[in-house]
């Protein structure tokens, strides 16, 4: 090895002991330029010397790296008495399967691990726990469970709503007695469906004539369905079935189903109306689900719509978002819910006087629905899902579920910008909707 200078650089010349042919290093760092003098023969020494000390320095701080490596991974790979252990866990990662005491919670448990191919595999039919073959789903989906008797503990002290919906809880199977399926023959921009009950003749009137109009609206096409069941004797309904014939045939937008039309029960009608959804109507680009007591005020729907694009549009789901909400225990309410039924808190959730979502969203909502156990309230129901799939309901001010102030409900103007208000009664929804439609409206 030795230094050769040439045209103001020194350049390393290394003889590869592997090969005849000197390999030549142009070294950056140092050239004649470094000394004032030019570099003549009185230099060359001083040169060589301050070259050799840099070298040094770098060969210096090149070993230190190299060993803090070696330091860092020798510790990393030995435990604390420097011996080379490989760690294996000492238990199997994944809890043992316990049953949850609550009946809900229970059944999710089942239907999780039922569709869950990691937790099946490492159990064979054999293997399965008894308290998951006892709570297996029945052969005959829509024959009452009577086994629940049993299995909830206070069965027998809880309102007849619970022991009704506890022995249909499996049930998502109902026959169609009346049905549409030329409805979405053009699909809609927008369908509006309205959960109701056969004596609500005056409610879904008085939405045909208004905000339900059927056809076309601010150059979109929209289009009205209404979902029932059945009122029986059993809830001492009157016998409507003929007057409901004639208003299917007069209007064309009834949809209804064999199954107890009860407060518990619009569970059964969210997850029946998603299945008709993707039989008769899958080309609805939007979808606004609500009750027969609210007002809609479909021009603004549609102009939001309007504005929507890409995965905004794709995973759309807004509404009146009730958050960190839990079950009431309190009997005397509407939402009570006992604890042997459900423990936990709800996901987010949008209230069910109305909500509106994308019809791309409808088709996984209905497929997820097939994995999430039926719960007695819809609207959280439908949260349920939502979480299921990694998403949540995003919250609209223009959602007015818990109606808006007294002084304002005689403005036509505080309806402009709305989307939703409720409750309203049937004459009230032709009064707004007759001010809203007036082209001399003017809310500056």
């Amino acid at each position: 090895m030795r230094y050769l200078r040439d045209s103001g650089n020194f350049t390393l010349n290394v003889q590869d002991p592997f090969s005849h042919t000197p390999t030549l290093f142009a070294h950056p760092c140092f050239s004649l330029a470094d000394f004032p003098n030019g570099g003549g023969a009185q230099h060359g020494d001083m040169a060589m010397g301050l070259l050799r000390r840099r070298m040094k320095l770098l060969v210096t701080v090149v070993m230190l790296n190299l060993f803090i490596f070696i330091l860092v991974s020798r510790h990393n790979g030995q435990d604390k008495n420097g011996l080379h252990k490989v760690l294996v866990p000492t238990k199997p990662f994944w809890s043992k399967l316990v049953p949850n005491q609550a009946y809900w919670n229970l059944r999710q448990q089942v239907m999780d691990l039922q569709n869950n191919p990691i937790l099946t595999a490492n159990y064979s039919i054999e293997d399965l726990p008894e308290w998951l073959n006892h709570t297996a789903l029945i052969s005959d989906p829509c024959q009452p469970d009577l086994k629940v008797t049993t299995r909830v503990k206070d069965y027998n002290s809880l309102p007849g709503r619970f022991k009704d919906f506890l022995v249909y809880m499996h049930c998502r199977s109902y026959p169609l007695l009346v049905d549409q399926p030329n409805l979405c023959k053009d699909p809609p921009f927008l369908l509006l469906a309205i959960k109701s009950l056969a004596p609500h003749f005056d409610r879904r009137q008085a939405i045909r004539e208004s905000w339900g109009r059927a056809g076309v609206l601010a150059n979109r096409t929209v289009k009205t369905v209404f979902l029932l069941g059945n009122t029986s004797e059993v809830d001492h309904h009157p016998d409507l079935s003929d007057m409901l014939r004639y208003e299917s045939t007069s209007h064309h937008d009834i949809v209804q189903w064999d199954y107890r039309d009860s407060f518990f029960n619009l569970t059964v009608k969210e997850v029946l109306f998603l299945g008709w959804i993707q039989s008769y109507c899958p080309g609805a680009q939007y979808i606004f689900k609500g009750d027969d007591d609210v007002f809609v005020n479909t021009y603004s729907i549609l102009h939001f719509l309007g504005s929507l694009s890409g995965a905004k549009a794709r995973d759309l789901f807004v509404g009146d978002v009730i958050t960190n909400a839990g079950p009431h225990r309190d009997k005397k309410v509407k939402y009570f819910i006992p604890e042997s039924m459900f423990v936990g808190m709800y996901p987010p959730y949008a209230g069910g006087g109305g909500y509106l979502y994308s019809g791309d969203l409808a088709a996984r909502l209905h497929n997820v629905s097939q994995h999430v156990a039926l719960y007695p309230i819809d609207d959280v129901y439908t949260g349920m899902c939502l979480r299921k799939l990694g998403l949540a309901p995003e919250k609209h001010k223009g959602f007015r579920t818990f109606d808006i102030e007294e002084k304002y409900r005689a403005n036509p103007c505080a309806y402009k910008s709305l989307m939703l208000v409720h409750p309203r009664t049937p004459q009230e929804m032709i009064q707004i909707w007759t001010w809203l439609s007036d082209p001399n409206l003017n809310c500056q």
